[in-house]
């Protein structure tokens, strides 16, 4: 065994967050004693005045510091929302698989299409999933290492393309998001501070949107089939998971009734969402305007209640296959199979304890918000207009997501800025937050400080058939591919749309 084989093979993924969590710490008083802070501008929502409002960076490297990180480290694990979010969806999906209901959908719905055009349709899929927010990870990753899986190919295609997907198209959607309707308002402010009677329409981005998705859907698949697959290692089958899939008479009699229960759930469900009919809207915050606002606000019951939402169709869906089929004969038979997913899962729930752990820290610390201020006011310091500009605010934009991926914390502090500057440059606020949305398309895929990246490295993790572990750095690179190619896609269609100057959307252009 050579030397560099020697420390890959102790490099366990785990050791990398705890270097990243020594480090940030390290950093962090670094930071705060040479005095690294910045400012930005805070908009009066009233007066429309902007005042300063100052970060600067707090050290976790001193007496405060390490009270803070003991005193808070249970409780932010705790309230870690994407570990009870995965343990409650992978019971259901749990549920789906050892009923046999994804063999036979799988088998049923793939089993005449190419290899390619299946991923292509699970990519697209998971690019305009994004319209339910952060959970399509937690949905669309384990589901796409068993599509992969049970076509007979490496489970590692599935997660790696679906998290390039997810992460990717987290930014792009011609379905108007609620991340999108809660940077519009930071978007308008920052507008009304130029002009005060500036609108901006919910429909303002469909068109460019339609082509973004159709691009970045093919980009990803045409990356996952010609270069993360030859980049891949074979993936070890036994001789009963090779044999052909045949789909049984009684397991179509399975599916038939899997899809009449869930279908009567969905029913139910879907008219609790719709507004203004008999005893319909339960699920909504009906305190909002905009309808996605009522679907995805704080308060509302869909939003808070749809991971059981769709765990529960996950269970219907496997239950009744089960019943149908008789792989459930007895709620023995259920049971078992609800907690077959969390088998093993003990390495999964330390990655997650330590990403928790980064990630709290590294907030606590506001290193990404001071760096995103002092981008701001970098880029309001120079002389830049149009395309230079364009590419400017694009690049920084896109290197700033690596600390700082939450949207609207980004776009709270760089919508005051920006948008008045970009306007002064002819540049409309729709135009201003699409540069920031693709953007951040670029590399949200390859920052560890996304919540949900640890969920991707720990899927990668357990379909790992090698002694050697899936390192951090290796998960990375499995991404860069897609956010080189899909970040350069993404800039090429914002500087074309800037010089032909055509719709955005229904009445908005770039140019002002």
């Amino acid at each position: 065994m050579t030397k560099r084989s020697k420390i890959r093979e102790k490099m366990h993924p785990l050791l990398s967050f705890v270097l990243l969590i020594v480090i940030t710490i390290v950093l962090s008083g670094i930071l705060h004693l040479v005095d690294f802070h910045a400012s930005y501008n805070k908009i009066n929502e009233i007066t429309l005045e902007t005042m300063p409002e100052n970060i600067t960076v707090k050290s976790l490297f001193n007496l405060s510091g390490i009270k803070y990180i003991f005193t808070n480290t249970v409780s932010n694990f705790a309230n870690f929302t994407v570990l009870s979010n995965l343990i409650i969806l992978l019971m259901g999906i749990s549920i789906l698989d050892r009923s046999g209901f994804l063999q036979t959908a799988i088998t049923l719905t793939t089993k005449r299409l190419k290899k390619k055009a299946v991923t292509f349709i699970f990519v697209f899929l998971c690019v305009i999933s994004s319209v339910f927010g952060d959970l399509s990870y937690l949905i669309f990753i384990p589901l796409g290492a068993l599509l992969f899986y049970y076509g007979k190919r490496n489970p590692a295609i599935g997660i790696i393309a679906s998290f390039a997907a997810l992460s990717c198209g987290s930014a792009i959607n011609f379905i108007f998001t609620s991340s999108d309707s809660a940077l519009l308002k930071f978007t308008t402010l920052a507008s009304h501070t130029i002009n005060a009677n500036y609108t901006i329409s919910m429909l303002g981005f469909v068109f460019i949107m339609l082509l973004a998705v159709s691009i970045v859907s093919s980009i990803i698949t045409v990356i996952t089939e010609n270069v993360i697959v030859k980049k891949l290692p074979k993936y070890d089958f036994t001789e009963v998971e090779l044999e052909e899939d045949i789909v049984t008479k009684d397991e179509r009699k399975g599916m038939l009734l899997a899809c009449i229960s869930a279908s009567i759930y969905l029913i139910i469900f879907i008219y609790s969402i719709i507004p203004g009919l008999p005893l319909s809207g339960a699920l909504l915050d009906n305190s909002q305007v905009a309808y996605i606002d009522k679907l995805f606000s704080v308060n509302s019951f869909f939003s808070n209640g749809f991971v059981f939402v769709i765990t529960m169709l996950f269970i219907i869906l496997g239950l009744f296959y089960g019943i149908g089929v008789k792989t459930i004969k007895s709620h023995k038979d259920f049971f078992d199979n609800l907690g077959h997913s969390l088998d093993g899962i003990g390495t999964t729930l330390v990655m997650i304890f330590l990403a928790s752990t980064f990630i709290s820290i590294f907030k606590q610390t506001n290193i990404g918000d001071v760096v995103v201020a002092s981008v701001g006011n970098f880029i309001n310091n120079t002389n830049f207009v149009g395309i230079p500009l364009i590419i400017l605010v694009f690049v920084l934009i896109a290197l700033t997501n690596l600390v700082l991926p939450t949207s609207t914390m980004k776009w709270s502090i760089l919508a005051p800025t920006i948008v008045p500057l970009l306007m002064g440059a002819e540049i409309s606020p729709e135009f201003s937050q699409l540069i920031f949305r693709f953007a951040e398309g670029a590399t949200m895929n390859i920052t560890p400080v996304l919540a949900y990246f640890i969920v991707y490295l720990a899927f990668l993790e357990k379909y790992n058939q090698h002694s050697e572990n899936i390192r951090l750095i290796d998960a990375i690179k499995y991404q860069l591919p897609y956010t080189a190619v899909v970040g350069i896609a993404l800039l090429a269609i914002i500087i074309i749309w800037y010089i032909i100057n055509i719709p955005l959307g229904i009445s908005t252009f770039p140019i002002l």
